[in-house]
């Protein structure tokens, strides 16, 4: 990822003109990790956003609206204690680090003006925002607590004298002097190769190093302390004068971003961005969503991987005890010819030879074990109760592998709408799904709530037909049990799970039921995949089974299309 010290440089001259002098009027946490600050400035409400995600750390200004936890978490409270309508004085970065200062005053509790310092953070796992008292230095809080047993160099929690991150032993490229470059060059032993830049100056990244090193070497070739520091001095000033905030993508797909072009992504599409905020808010949006959402499922997902492991161990035990059952018949035989032959049988035998009649292709005669201790009527019995036990084990265990199967293909579509989900709330009604078939156990409060059922997706196609798509197993039955007309037209994705599908009216067009068909294998467990199955039939011909587990249905008249599914690119209500 190209969030390098050099990006933020540049990232923090773009926004410093709408940061300084900005008024904070709201400060809202709508994830562990991540804070926004409502502010005020050029005559207009602008919300900043300031992420210490593990995976995704940044800092922009958003449009997205999030939504707020119910309780306000610690971090938050104490921001708002301290930060509420203060004014932001100056924004920083460190040592041209991945280490950015917001310098913000505010009145204090006994109405004195004082002046606060929230750093940001932005190093991968170890990404935080502190918010500091500047007069001592003292850490008010921060949104990351970290201990001793964590990092032996620094701790950060309330109380302490906040510490800087240890020193990269490298030089800021935007101000060092030759006799640093001489000193740093000979205690480091600098290779010239790619990581030249790299192990030299602090917030260049390898990529750009390498960048860096492809025009230094065509243009010079030699590792000297003069050259390289030359370059170095030039390179930014030219640098400067061409920025450009460029997004580059593969197809459709975002790669990577950065302020100039980059030689490894040259056969990658680009495009440039006036404003950064509207280029990081692009790359991060998806990304970032799908991860907190996939870290919010992960509950939900060992609970239904749990409960899948253990359908697929009474499988394996149910198809043992069918293949044990296959030998039903040949106690049957022996009986059988233990019945006929009685008359030859003498108490105290422990074996007989009997022709078995009951093969008519060719002569064969059976050897029939014996208990001498049971006497010609008791051995048969033995053999004819063996028999109708692994009968009725026989049938049992096709009753329960029934179940089984049903159970197996419910849980397999519940795991393919969490790993659909989009949004918190899409977590939420499954978890309430979970809760109502049993696989998770919930007491419910006298105090809580009833929650507002969620609507299916709802989408138009290019002829202008509603269609609507089910986000989860209660809302397929919704849809195709109550909200559908009976001519109205089903689609499901052929033996995957997937989403219940309605294209509401009659005569429908081929490039509206194509488009239906490629959002049911969308929202399905085989979006991934090529050429999906799609069965569609009319609304009256899909049946619910008695005692069916939630989306599960039967269909007859059905046809099949096949898809290659695509993100849809339809209008959405």
């Amino acid at each position: 990822m190209a969030l390098d010290g050099i990006f933020l440089h540049y990232l923090v001259d773009e926004l410093k003109p709408s940061l300084i002098g900005a008024k904070i009027d709201k400060i809202n946490q709508p994830e562990k990790d991540e804070i926004i600050l409502t502010l005020r400035t050029g005559g207009e409400n602008k919300k900043f956003l300031i992420s210490a995600s593990s995976k995704h750390p940044r800092f922009h200004f958003t449009k997205e609206p999030k939504a707020n936890p119910l309780k306000a978490p610690m971090f938050l409270m104490v921001l708002r204690k301290y930060l509420s309508s203060g004014k932001i004085v100056d924004v920083i970065q460190y040592q041209n680090d991945r280490i950015i200062t917001l310098y913000i005053e505010a009145m204090d509790e006994l109405g004195f003006n004082s002046l606060y310092k929230l750093v940001i953070e932005i190093m991968g796992r170890h990404s935080n925002i502190t918010l500091i008292r500047d007069r001592d230095n003292k850490i008010m809080e921060c949104i990351k607590h970290i201990s001793s047993d964590v990092n032996s160099y620094r701790v950060l929690f309330p109380g302490v004298t906040y510490v800087f991150p240890p020193d990269s032993n490298k030089l800021n490229p935007f101000n060092f002097n030759k006799d640093e470059l001489v000193q740093i060059y000979s205690e480091k032993s600098i290779e010239l190769d790619k990581n030249m830049f790299f192990n030299l100056f602090t917030g260049i990244s390898k990529l750009l190093s390498s960048e860096m090193f492809d025009v230094y070497s065509k243009n010079t070739g030699d590792n000297s302390i003069e050259k390289i520091s030359d370059f170095t001095i030039n390179y930014f000033k030219n640098l400067e004068s061409q920025i450009k905030f460029l997004l580059f993508k593969d197809n459709e797909e975002f790669k990577d971003f950065y302020i100039t072009s980059i030689k490894n992504y040259m056969n990658l599409n680009c495009e440039e961005f006036q404003d950064p905020s509207e280029l990081l808010e692009l790359f991060f949006k998806g990304k970032d969503k799908q991860d907190r959402i996939k870290s919010k499922s992960s509950g939900l997902q060992k609970i239904i991987n749990t409960n899948i492991e253990r359908c697929n161990k009474k499988l394996s035990i149910l198809t043992s005890t069918l293949n044990e059952c296959k030998k039903k018949d040949s106690y049957k035989i022996k009986g059988d010819l233990l019945t006929a032959y009685i008359y030859s049988i003498k108490k105290g035998d422990n074996s007989i030879k009997l022709l078995n009649f009951y093969n008519e292709n060719e002569e064969e005669y059976l050897d029939i074990d014996l208990d001498t201790n049971k006497t010609p009527s008791e051995n048969i019995q033995y053999y004819y109760k063996k028999y109708n036990k692994l009968k009725k084990s026989e049938e049992n265990a096709l009753e329960q592998l029934s179940k089984n199967d049903e159970e197996l293909e419910y849980l397999k579509s519940v795991l393919s709408n969490l790993e659909n989900s989009e949004q918190y709330s899409d977590i939420d009604d499954i978890k309430k799904e979970l809760i109502e078939t049993g696989y998770i156990r919930f007491k419910k409060s006298p105090k809580d709530k009833k929650d507002k059922a969620t609507k299916p997706l709802h989408f138009i196609s290019s002829d202008g037909i509603d269609i609507f798509v089910g986000k989860n197993n209660i809302q397929n039955d919704y849809l195709t049990l109550k909200f559908a007309h009976k001519e109205d037209t089903w689609l499901h994705t052929k033996d995957i799970p997937g989403s219940h599908v309605i294209i509401k009216g009659g005569n429908i067009p081929d490039s509206t039921l194509v488009e239906a068909a490629n959002l049911a294998a969308y929202y399905s467990k085989g979006k991934l995949s090529s050429n999906i199955p799609i069965d569609y039939t009319k609304v009256k011909y899909v049946k619910k089974p008695n005692s069916a587990k939630p989306g599960m249905v039967i269909y007859t008249n059905n046809k099949t299309i096949y898809v290659n599914p695509i993100e849809p690119n339809l209008i959405r209500k």
